[in-house]
């Protein structure tokens, strides 16, 4: 009998080797954690003028200013928002509503501060007319007695 022959697989013991190494593939697979699922990043839901118009006005500075206005002219005038320009201002790629916060009069609009409003999420920004930079909110409102000192006669 030749070498060749003794070593020579039987089809069963084909069939045999198949199966035990399909199964340890299946207990390998088994034992492999699965892969987390790639992180979803939720975009803030995009929101309307109209949206950004009443964020602005719950600013509590612009509903204090709105109180003084009112008492100052007994009724007559009244604070309001309005659109500065309809084109968005996009920032960074970021795109925001140009508003304005003004004294709405019989005879005239004063206008009082200019703000940007994020069509996405919750972001405000100044804008300072005078230095014709913005700054956050937050940064506004360590500012605010600059802003409060424009007179609204």
């Amino acid at each position: 009998m030749s070498i060749r022959a003794a070593f020579r697989p039987s089809l069963p013991l084909l069939a045999s080797l198949a199966l035990a190494l399909a199964a340890a593939g299946c207990k390998r697979a088994e034992r492999e954690e699965p892969k987390p699922a790639p992180a979803v990043v939720k975009e803030a839901p995009a929101r309307t003028k109209e949206q950004a118009m009443a964020a602005l006005l719950a600013v509590p500075e612009l509903k204090a200013w709105s109180e003084q206005i009112e008492k100052r002219s007994k009724g007559k005038a009244h604070g309001a928002v309005i659109e500065d320009d309809p084109a968005p201002r996009e920032i960074n790629g970021k795109k925001y509503y140009q508003l304005t916060y003004v004294e709405n009069r019989a005879a005239d609009v004063r206008r009082r501060e200019s703000f940007l409003v994020a069509q996405q999420g919750d972001e405000i920004l100044v804008e300072d007319a005078e230095t014709d930079t913005l700054m956050s909110l937050q940064e506004w409102r360590r500012n605010i007695e600059r802003v409060e000192l424009k007179s609204a006669n």
